[in-house]
């Protein structure tokens, strides 16, 4: 009769903890020396803003992202005439975008010089309201097409429960120098249910 199999005996508990201690700097350094720059790759993310841009070509219109920024204080750039305007996105652009961006309520004014220069910054200083307290500016775009200008506050919403101060707030837009191409431009800053809009004209 042949005796039993001795039990294997667990490895001592000090040569796991010194494997997990050699194993976690060496898989830092990998990771980090090895990855790639830039935001993680979002399939579904890239594939639409893919998507979108392809849908913004064929309708004539470049999309161009712009500093957005919250002074302290109000801040006062031009003397333009703005008029108001339709809310929500003018009809084509809105039916290109494949998911529509998260819009101010209301654009209650605007301050923008009436003329720029196409190699120079551009700036769009306006106040707005928002539906509730639950959101805030988190970027802004334009979307330019051969005489239309159309200007984008991008919002978010707060997390948690978080809320913002007051639902009426000012921002400063900055459109970067070769943006906009020499001509006349019916721009318009857009909001929910109120949009305000007024002649550019690019030298």
């Amino acid at each position: 009769m042949t005796a039993p199999p001795s039990a294997k005996k667990p490895w001592p508990m000090k040569w796991i903890v010194l494997a997990i201690a050699l194993f976690i700097p060496i898989y830092t350094y990998l990771t980090l020396h090895f990855r790639r720059p830039g935001p993680m790759f979002s399939p579904y993310g890239d594939m639409r803003d893919r998507a979108d841009v392809i849908r913004l070509l064929k309708a004539g219109y470049q999309r161009v992202a712009i500093e957005a920024a919250r002074p302290a204080d109000p801040v006062s750039l031009g003397r333009g005439q703005t008029s108001p305007a339709r809310g929500g996105l003018p009809d084509e652009l809105g039916k290109t975008l494949i998911e529509k961006p998260l819009l101010p309520l209301e654009i209650t004014s605007v301050s923008a010089a009436p003329s720029a220069t196409a190699g120079i910054d551009y700036s769009i200083a306006f106040a707005y309201t928002l539906p509730d307290n639950k959101r805030q500016l988190s970027g802004a775009h334009v979307y330019v097409r051969p005489g239309e200008l159309v200007v984008v506050a991008d919002f978010e919403h707060l997390g948690g429960g978080l809320l913002a101060r007051n639902r009426d707030g000012s921002a400063l837009l900055t459109i970067p120098p070769g943006t906009l191409k020499p001509g006349t431009y019916r721009a318009t800053l857009v909001g929910e249910r109120a949009s305000q809009s007024w002649t550019l004209q690019v030298r």
